[in-house]
């Protein structure tokens, strides 16, 4: 039994490539058609957002592509994997925006971005409430 799931392991990792300097994996057969789409789809995204986010920080989230899965899933912890049942550049760009942006704050900046947002929401009344407060005698 041992072997046999060592052979499968192996198999399975000698099925897979990695895209240079990307941080894209392709899991499954190599020689799909669509592997060079996927890597250009990687890429461009991971552009996208930087430009859109206008940060300094490189985007090259670590994404493993799975095409011929059972459904269209993204999956963030442990594995960060992007199932697809078959190849949709546009599903696939969608989940490595998905994983790009959580790549873009650390937990820390995620943490006080959120403790800012709540203060925010705290520190905000209703209109009506100054005008009562200002109409009072003093």
């Amino acid at each position: 039994m041992r072997v046999a799931l060592s052979l499968i392991g192996t198999k399975f990792a000698l099925a897979t490539t990695c895209t240079a300097d990307d941080g894209l994996i392709i899991a499954g057969n190599s020689q799909q058609t669509w592997v060079p789409d996927a890597e250009n789809v990687y890429a461009s995204t991971c552009s996208v957002v930087e430009r859109e986010f206008q940060t300094l920080r490189p985007v090259k989230p670590p994404v493993t592509l799975v095409v011929g899965g059972s459904e269209n899933r993204a999956f963030f912890r442990p594995r960060r994997e992007i199932r697809l049942t078959k190849w949709d550049p546009h599903l696939f760009a969608q989940g490595v925006v998905i994983l790009a942006l959580e790549d873009l704050l650390s937990e820390t900046e995620r943490i006080a971005v959120a403790a800012r947002a709540v203060k925010l929401a705290e520190s905000t009344g209703d209109v009506k409430d100054l005008k009562q407060v200002a109409a009072r005698p003093q």
